[in-house]
């Protein structure tokens, strides 16, 4: 069925004719909706309106005439801003009171915050109405976009003379203020800081406001301030109230920078209070009288010393001055007590006396007495130095571990420093074996084992320092040699004990005759017992005897030339062990030494009988008088060329039956000293409380002048031998060397029993070449062994 409708008519409209886009007409708007943004009015305003101008403006070819207008329209504003806000908080200048200065300079800096909130906010606005331009016109034209324009415009019109001057100046003010102990607004300079170091000097330039005009600026006074500061401190407080300051000014300098400064500054700023703080000051601080180094060390302060040691551990001459400073000091105290420890060559103490020395883990008393007449003034600073020697490494390891924190380079100045000073003194080899000995005698007994090794591991820390250890080695193996044949070694286990610490000081080598002593007096104890029972079957002599047999290359001989002629009674107890001995151990040959032996002797008197224990010397000398009238008496020299004792001994000897504590013998005439014209009689009189009396022998315990020209002598003998022993070895097993690398390894390698003399090893090279164990090269630099 066909429908009558007709088909629809479309229609085609004409093209809509868009309005007549005018530049100036648009740019009137958008300033004048700017301005009202400026005024903080951008809440009545359509943001699409207002980005619709912009970018008709942009599209229609008038980027340049927005662009412009804009940075005119924020630099009107800016300079609005510092009129109204920032000029009138300029600081007056007419109070003196830091807290008004403070006050009215804070007030400029909050200023300036507020016109940078305001600006940054205007421009944060203006940003996203202007994102086509920027977007657009800004790249195409190669020129900042509006926010950087805008930062450009704020350092061009705000940070610029005079409110540049007046900035800075309050920033600075402030930090001087809060040096002189005042409280400022941290706050208001971090904000104003944070302000600077957003605005850079251009588009490319890295460089900040705060860098280029704050920073130098704070340098500046900083560097005024601490160069009259370091003098006023200088001028009004010892040296650990100066290191107090001076702590809390780096402390200040540090929460400053931290707080309100970029931490940039920190590294300038710690520099120029270390150079006048510290680096000017290094040796003015130690060397102040009263209150330097040497007073704190003297007074234990240990927190200053640490104080001291902080600081100086920052600036790069602090730790070499202070390392000279304490090596100074310790070598200062050292002289002190090597000079308190000079003693007279003459003095004189009892040698078969061991209770000399009330000790306390090595403590001397100096008013201790023996039984003899008193300790001898000599041994009693011999035991002092190295008591006090000790007390004063303890002191300085306390003070390295505790002030110092256990610095190497500290710790390395003060082993150099008692190295120095153990080596000054050239009887430190006998005084540390004295001490020692006297120790291991009797100032050891009632001790645990634990306070022995302290005892004995601090002597090994003396010991360390010596570089003549032989020496020691020597003066040590004539002390041990008494105190086993004396029987006065407080324990077996404290003398092995002591043994098997110089065994790790110094080797197997340096203890090997040591060691070899301890053995022969366990032989010596096992060939007394087969002794005794070999006499239960002969006829036993009438005087019981107990004999060491010393091997003659591990005792030290000195008295080897001390011989006398015995009493008939000895010697027929004498024969009788030798001839046992020798029916044991065919070739080997005895040779006696009265001079080491002690008797037991019971002598009658008016009064009573007593128990005498003497030398052997002695015994000599007195069996001389047994058969003598009650008048009668004998010269001195009747008793020499009877008894053939030496003079030397026999004026010792004399002198402690005549005249000690205990007169056995009457000497005429009375005296302390004996003299070749003296005459002696038995004293009859003699009376004592006492049963038994030990009888000490009267010797000098630190060497006399002689006898330490004796020692050096054969040391030297040794030294030469062990020198050339070195030379064969080194050369036998390198087969040619130059001298100088020949010397180097010969000193290396006896570093731990001596040190040798270049010239003595010269010498000793010389020698060898005579005997042909070397030939010297045709360069006369060097030397070929010689098989």
């Amino acid at each position: 069925m066909a429908t009558n409708r007709r088909p629809p008519k479309h229609k085609i409209k004409p093209a809509r004719k868009h309005d007549e886009f005018s530049p100036v007409d648009t740019w009137d708007r958008l300033s004048k909706n700017i301005r009202e943004i400026h005024m903080h009015n951008a809440s009545f305003l359509s943001f699409e309106e207002n980005y619709r101008y912009a970018y008709n403006m942009v599209m229609y070819k008038s980027g340049s005439m927005l662009y412009n207008g804009v940075r005119d329209l924020v630099a009107e504003n800016v300079d609005r801003l510092a009129e109204e806000d920032i000029i009138p908080c300029f600081p007056k200048g007419t109070s003196s009171d830091p807290v008004q200065q403070g006050q009215e300079n804070e007030f400029l800096l909050k200023a300036l915050k507020r016109v940078w909130d305001d600006h940054t906010g205007n421009m944060s606005k203006l940003r996203d109405l202007l994102k086509y331009m920027d977007r657009v016109y800004t790249k195409a034209n190669n020129v900042p976009e509006i926010w950087d324009a805008g930062l450009d415009i704020f350092l061009k019109h705000i940070i610029r003379p005079p409110m540049q001057d007046h900035i800075l100046s309050a920033i600075v003010t402030l930090i001087q203020i809060e040096r002189d102990g005042y409280v400022i607004s941290r706050s208001a300079v971090k904000e104003c800081v944070d302000v600077l170091l957003q605005l850079h000097l251009g588009q490319q330039d890295k460089e900040t406001v705060y860098k280029r005009d704050v920073e130098p600026a704070v340098l500046r006074e900083s560097e005024k301030f601490y160069k009259t500061e370091a003098q006023r401190l200088l001028a009004t407080c010892d040296a650990p109230e100066f290191l107090r300051r001076v702590e809390v000014r780096f402390q200040a300098e540090k929460s400053r920078t931290d707080h309100y400064l970029h931490s940039q500054t920190g590294t300038p700023l710690r520099k120029i209070l270390e150079e006048h703080l510290l680096i000017d000051n290094l040796s003015t601080v130690i060397e102040m009288p009263n209150s330097g180094l040497d007073p704190m060390v003297d007074l234990d302060k240990v927190e200053d010393l640490n104080r001291l040691y902080r600081l100086f551990e920052t600036v790069p001459p602090g730790l070499p001055t202070l390392r000279r400073a304490l090596k100074a000091s310790v070598l200062r105290r050292g002289k002190e007590i090597n000079q308190a420890s000079a003693c007279t060559e003459n003095g004189e103490a009892t040698d078969a006396d061991p209770d000399k020395a009330e000790t306390e883990t090595g403590k001397v008393n100096g008013k201790a007495k023996g039984r003899a007449g008193g300790q001898p003034q000599t041994l009693i600073l011999a035991l002092k130095w190295v008591q006090d020697i000790l007390g004063l490494k303890d002191k300085f390891d306390r003070l390295e571990k505790e002030a110092f924190l256990c610095n190497r380079e500290i710790e390395s100045a003060l082993h150099e420093a008692f190295e120095d000073v153990v080596n000054l003194n050239d009887k430190a080899p006998e005084f540390i074996s004295l001490f020692i000995d006297e120790n291991l005698k009797k100032g050891l007994k009632g001790k645990t084992d634990v306070e022995v090794d302290i005892v004995l591991d601090k002597t090994i820390t003396v010991f360390r320092y010596l570089t003549e250890k032989d020496a020691f080695e020597r003066y040590y193996k004539n002390h041990l040699a008494k105190r086993l044949l004396y029987g006065r070694s407080v324990s077996d286990d404290a003398e092995r004990g002591m043994l098997a610490k110089l065994k790790i000081e110094c080797g197997y080598q340096f203890t090997q005759k040591l060691e070899g002593m301890f053995q022969d007096m366990k032989i010596s104890s096992d060939t007394m017992q087969a002794y005794r029972k070999h006499l239960e079957n002969t006829t036993a002599p009438n005087v019981e005897i107990s004999v060491t047999v010393m091997t003659s290359t591990f005792w030290p001989m000195t008295h080897s030339g001390a011989t006398c002629v015995l009493p008939e009674i000895l010697t027929k107890s004498s024969k009788s062990f030798e001839q046992f001995y020798l029916s044991r151990h065919s070739g080997r040959r005895l040779k006696w030494q009265p001079s080491l032996g002690n008797v037991d002797v019971r002598a009658r008197f008016k009064a009573r009988k007593h128990d005498l224990n003497v030398s052997t010397f002695g015994l000599v000398i007195l069996l001389l008088f047994e058969n003598l009238g009650e008048n009668e008496f004998l010269t001195y020299e009747e008793i020499q060329s009877t008894s053939m004792i030496p003079h030397g001994d026999l004026k010792r000897h004399l002198q402690s039956l005549a005249c000690a504590k205990y007169k056995i013998l009457k000497k005429h005439p009375p005296g302390r000293d004996v003299q070749p014209s003296d005459s002696f009689s038995f004293n009859d009189d003699f009376t004592c409380s006492m049963q038994k009396i030990k009888v000490s022998t009267v010797s000098a315990k630190v060497e006399t002048m002689e006898e330490r020209k004796e020692t050096r002598e054969r040391i030297d003998e040794e030294r030469h031998y062990q020198i050339e022993a070195c030379i064969v070895r080194v050369m036998k097993d390198r087969k040619h060397m130059t001298h100088n690398d020949l010397v180097i390894e010969v000193t290396r390698q006896l570093a731990s029993r001596f040190q040798p003399n270049p010239q003595g090893i010269k010498k000793c090279v010389e020698n060898l070449i005579d005997r042909e164990y070397l030939e010297r090269c045709e360069d006369r630099k060097s030397y070929n062994y010689l098989a």
